[in-house]
């Protein structure tokens, strides 16, 4: 652990580790109830949208905005592996015509640009905050003037012990990553501060345990 290498294979950022595929398809049924809080309070219904999923799992967060918004479109980034299971949880949920995929390593894979919304759900944790500050500055360049960016963590008092289950994430990647952890509200705020962001403010999401940060650029 002292080195970083304990079990960190089972956080491989490599294309296509077989692992995420896995990953994906497990967190599907606990990021939904977290998906559909964070898509009531971004979805803005009826107001076109271009919203950027990075790192999108199951595709849970952008297909709940999706859902609740007929004039959004989602562009997802993850592993080309992952988008296949992404496209087809999106097939299912009748908004396919509306899901675009963008295959390719979060780190460096070309976003595009000319978003108004960029969700960010369970990722920083993987980085440390050097790497999280890069990522950060290549999502503030894809984003329109005035967008917004929806962080979602687990995120730590500032005590680092509470809550347990933000806590435990912490452990789970001091253990699995070269450089990750459950970062506090304000070390993601000024993450975001360094990468050229402007305010932050975070809001819990119901029972999930998770809070949600919302960024203006």
């Amino acid at each position: 652990m002292r080195k970083g290498d304990a079990i960190a294979g089972q956080h491989r950022l490599e294309p296509d580790e077989p692992i995420w595929v896995e990953f994906a398809r497990s967190m599907a049924p606990l990021s939904g109830t977290t998906a559909e809080a964070t898509a009531a309070i971004v979805a803005a219904p009826g107001t076109p949208m271009k919203v950027l999923d990075v790192a999108s799992g199951s595709g849970a967060f952008g297909i709940e905005i999706l859902k609740r918004n007929p004039a959004a479109e989602v562009y997802a980034q993850d592993w080309k592996s992952v988008l296949e299971l992404s496209a087809g949880n999106a097939r299912r949920a009748g908004v396919a015509g509306r899901y675009r995929t963008i295959p390719g390593n979060a780190l460096e894979v070309d976003f595009g640009a000319g978003y108004d919304l960029i969700l960010l759900p369970d990722f920083l944790h993987h980085l440390d905050p050097p790497a999280n500050v890069r990522l950060l500055k290549r999502i503030r360049a894809a984003l329109k003037p005035g967008g917004k960016v929806a962080t979602v963590e687990y995120v730590p008092n500032d005590d680092r012990i509470s809550p347990p289950v933000a806590a435990a994430l912490s452990l789970s990647m001091l253990a699995t990553t070269e450089g990750g952890d459950a970062y506090t509200f304000r070390e993601i705020e000024e993450m975001f501060r360094q990468a050229g962001f402007g305010e932050s403010r975070g809001q819990l999401l119901g029972l999930s345990q998770q809070t949600l940060i919302l960024t203006s650029f």
